[in-house]
């Protein structure tokens, strides 16, 4: 008799191994592999308001990013990836750049909403490339950041190489992208990044994939999150653990601009107040009530502006 419960208890101990690796590698293709991602359309969490829709979809930023001439560069990753990027000059001489990161699923012409304002009433020249994974870069999977920052370091240097030693580089994430700016700020970065602007920032893949396994699935974190980790790392070469934009904050010296959405139900604002209560740099915080997931330049353009330039003058001079 106990070797019949015995075996019935290992058995059903390698059925939940089974089930385990089966959700993991079903969370890998949802959320990293590179393919069409139908799980966000309908999404509650992503909803925002008509007029951010709008201005999404229609606003007159994408007339303006069809209308200027970048110059395309290209670069191979540190791990053989090939990468696209551009960059568009200011209308005046400056020694004044601005580099973009965008979000999941986006490109680099999303950044056009925010590279408007550099460009046309800041004076910045502008950058900004396709992230591994995305648009017209390379890649079979998501880095949500993590293997972006060392992307994000090597597209700086290419910058202060094209625009000579003087050059003065302003970072500007918005989510993914934002987390990435954030992984980036832990490393050593070029003296010539003054300034890192993370709109709406997750604190780390693992916080993030957990948060979404419960508000999605209903499931918990453990055991699921370790063995999609460990799938990841297989396929992606990174574990969604070590993926963390809290612990790199805790090494910036670099000041950072933090904006946040009040009402994010996608990334919660939390995660953002997380983050600033553990920069070691100098560090500010503005929130948008009421706004959802990057919707906050749109609900509250002029104080988003407002406050982005400010904070630009102390310190990109």
């Amino acid at each position: 008799m106990k070797k019949i419960i015995l075996r019935i208890v290992v058995g059903l101990f390698i059925i939940a191994i089974i089930i385990n690796f089966m959700i993991g590698y079903y969370l890998y293709d949802l959320a990293i592999e590179r393919n069409v991602k139908d799980f966000l359309n309908g999404n509650q969490d992503l909803q925002v308001s008509a007029q951010a829709m709008e201005e999404f979809t229609q606003g007159d930023w994408r007339d303006w990013v069809k209308a200027q001439n970048f110059k395309e560069w290209k670069m191979k990753s540190y791990d053989g990836i090939a990468l696209q990027g551009y960059f568009l000059p200011a209308k005046e001489p400056t020694n004044k750049t601005v580099v973009f990161a965008h979000g999941y699923l986006g490109r680099a012409s999303d950044m056009g909403l925010f590279g408007q304002h550099y460009v046309e009433e800041l004076g910045y020249n502008m950058f900004t490339a396709d992230m591994r994974g995305h648009g017209e870069s390379g890649g079979d999977y998501i880095g949500f950041g993590w293997h972006d920052r060392l992307d994000l370091i090597d597209w700086v240097n290419r910058v202060v190489d094209e625009l000579g030693d003087d050059t003065e580089i302003v970072l500007h994430g918005l989510s993914m992208g934002a987390a990435t700016v954030l992984m980036a700020s832990g490393e050593e970065l070029p003296d010539n990044v003054k300034a890192i602007v993370a709109d709406s920032p997750y604190t780390s893949v693992n916080d993030l994939f957990a948060y979404q396994l419960d508000r999605m699935f209903k499931l918990p974190e453990f055991p699921i999150l370790p063995t999609t980790g460990l799938i990841t790392n297989i396929k992606a070469g990174y574990n969604i653990k070590e993926a963390s934009a809290l612990e790199q904050v805790k090494k910036a010296e670099v000041p950072i601009l933090y904006i946040h959405g009040g009402s994010d139900t996608f990334v919660p604002t939390s995660m953002t107040k997380e983050l600033l209560k553990n920069t070691k740099s100098e560090a500010e915080l503005m929130i948008v009530d009421g706004a959802n997931h990057g919707e906050s330049i749109i609900l509250e353009r002029d104080k988003y502006l407002d406050t982005l330039t400010r904070f630009l003058d102390k310190y990109v001079y």
